[in-house]
């Protein structure tokens, strides 16, 4: 959603590289380039021109006067002003001193609620929580019907008292679900309300009413990020009508431009709380506005890949891998059951283009990421399973014949499976180097991680021809010093010994033990 955003301020502060002191004029180059990326991002026009004219500010101060590297320091205030006007610190949930807690969802129809009820369920649910979702959209065509489904796959409990399809009273619908929440002993209820195409007065006086029935003690405003400005006059008019205590931006993943999640939160004055960023119900998660920033300004977000992490690598796993690619062995305990497992652990973090997204400088082949081909580790994944457990043991058994049957059991060619071995071979090869402090295979050993015998050895320069002297009378005389020099050697054979007529010589006790 933000590349376009992302690749005009890269583009802008390259200009600014190499520039050992910033001008009146190149700071009012950079503003005007930045205030035309965040209006074709659609970012509202009163929260450019404040965000603009803080940069500027702070751009004419000594902060950047005195700065070694002003291009550096003009980043650093971009990037702290857009995790101002984005809502500065995370907004954490607030939770009812006696449960259960009520979070109320409101906004639009087609906003995405009735699926962000069940990603927050089971957000929640991971977290240790017992949610209940209440069913109390009961206008909409199977409503009830879908919050069951996403229910049923959050793994949450839902409470649909009512069919829905026009039958219903929703305000009695949330009433109940207090109760029914006390009695099931779950601590938190999430209150799924109806939408409207449009804000009318019907839509106000309805969610009203069910915020005065169950006295939420949150009530979030869900909106869909992609359609714009007009994100941010719905907003206020929820604010006005019924009020809302943070805002939830659903499908962060499309393609629309993202100035409605930089404007809502300086507009409205209520942050952002959660996002969504994809079709499953594990893409969605609490909004970081300092990562969000550091994501536009292609700086990555390398909290939240090592949270992701964190969430599914075990400890005792990681413990075990490493101590096997760290064995005298040479990493040969680590087996291609091994690097299955591996592989799998990286596929649950999600998708491997979104991962790779996360790094730092990664929006400069943004390209090459989106061609990524998830369906190769499936392929890979299918390729070790087709191997016998002795195979996958002792990956130097593949042979021809065996390669040949592994290929037809797993549906690739021969070469796909001959090439996996292959890399497999070489990357825990590298791995070991790694993971022994090495360095990498076939490279100098790096300071302080040893050297190895990867280190490449240290070229003995060839010494130049001697060069003869400039002088007329001393190149004269150092030319009958070699001839008189090769005369001898011609006379006494080879290493300019003595002819072999001198009867007297014998060869030094050095030489005589070689012969």
């Amino acid at each position: 959603m933000f590349d376009t955003l992302s690749d005009r301020l890269s583009a802008t502060f390259k200009n600014l590289r190499g520039k050992g002191r910033l001008s009146e004029a190149d700071i009012d180059a950079t503003a005007r380039e930045i205030r035309i990326a965040l209006l074709e991002a659609d970012v509202a026009l009163p929260v450019v021109r404040a965000f603009i004219a803080n940069v500027k500010e702070r751009a004419r101060g000594v902060e950047v006067s005195q700065a070694l590297n002003p291009a550096q320091q003009v980043v650093k205030i971009v990037n702290e002003e857009l995790v101002s006007i984005l809502g500065g610190e995370t907004r954490r949930l607030r939770f009812a001193k006696t449960a259960p807690t009520v979070i109320m969802l409101a906004g639009l129809q087609g906003a995405g609620k009735t699926t962000l009820a069940g990603k927050l369920g089971l957000w929640l649910k991971s977290q240790g929580h017992s949610p209940l979702l209440v069913a109390c959209d009961l206008q909409r065509p199977n409503a009830v019907n879908q919050l069951s489904v996403v229910a049923e796959r959050a793994g949450v409990s839902v409470y649909a008292p009512e069919p829905g399809n026009g039958v219903g009273d929703p305000v009695q619908v949330a009433k109940d679900s207090i109760e029914f929440a006390k009695a099931k002993v779950h601590d938190i209820v999430i209150v799924d309300t109806a939408g409207r195409l449009g804000i009318d007065q019907e839509l106000m006086r309805q969610a009203a009413d069910i915020r005065d029935a169950v006295s939420p003690d949150e009530i979030l405003f869900v909106v869909d990020a992609m359609i714009g400005q007009d994100a941010v006059n719905t907003a206020e008019a929820f604010r006005d009508g019924v009020g809302f205590d943070g805002v939830v931006l659903s499908k962060l993943d499309g393609d629309a431009r993202g100035g409605a999640a930089l404007s809502i939160a300086h507009v409205t004055g209520k942050q952002v709380m959660f996002a969504s960023n994809g079709e499953k119900l594990e893409d969605f998660d609490a909004f970081h506005p300092d990562r969000m920033a550091s994501r536009i300004l292609d700086m990555g977000d390398l909290l939240t890949l090592i949270e992701q992490a964190e969430k599914t690598f075990s400890q005792e796993e990681a413990a075990k891998m490493a101590s096997k690619l760290s064995s005298s062995k040479g990493g040969k305990d680590f087996t291609l059951d091994d690097f299955l497992s591996q592989m799998e652990q990286v596929r649950k973090m999600g998708s491997i283009s979104k991962l790779l997204g996360m790094l730092p400088g990664m929006g400069q082949i943004k390209d090459q990421i989106s061609n990524i081909d998830e369906r190769d580790i499936d392929r890979t994944a299918a390729i070790i399973k087709s191997m016998t457990p002795k195979e996958r043991a002792e990956p130097t058994l593949i042979n021809g014949s065996r390669r040949a049957r592994i290929a037809k059991g797993s549906g690739v060619e021969v070469s796909a499976v001959k090439s996996l071995v292959e890399r497999f071979f070489e990357a825990r090869k590298m791995m070991s180097k790694m993971a022994q402090g090495g360095g990498m295979p076939g490279m100098p050993g790096m300071p302080g991680m040893g050297g190895g015998p990867g280190r490449q050895k240290k070229q003995v320069k060839q010494a130049k021809g001697k060069r003869k002297s400039g002088n007329p009378m001393k190149r004269k005389a150092e030319e009958a010093a070699a001839a008189e020099r090769r005369e001898q050697a011609a006379q006494g054979g080879a290493l300019g010994l003595p002819a072999q007529e001198d009867k007297n010589f014998e060869l030094p006790d050095e030489f005589k033990k070689f012969m």
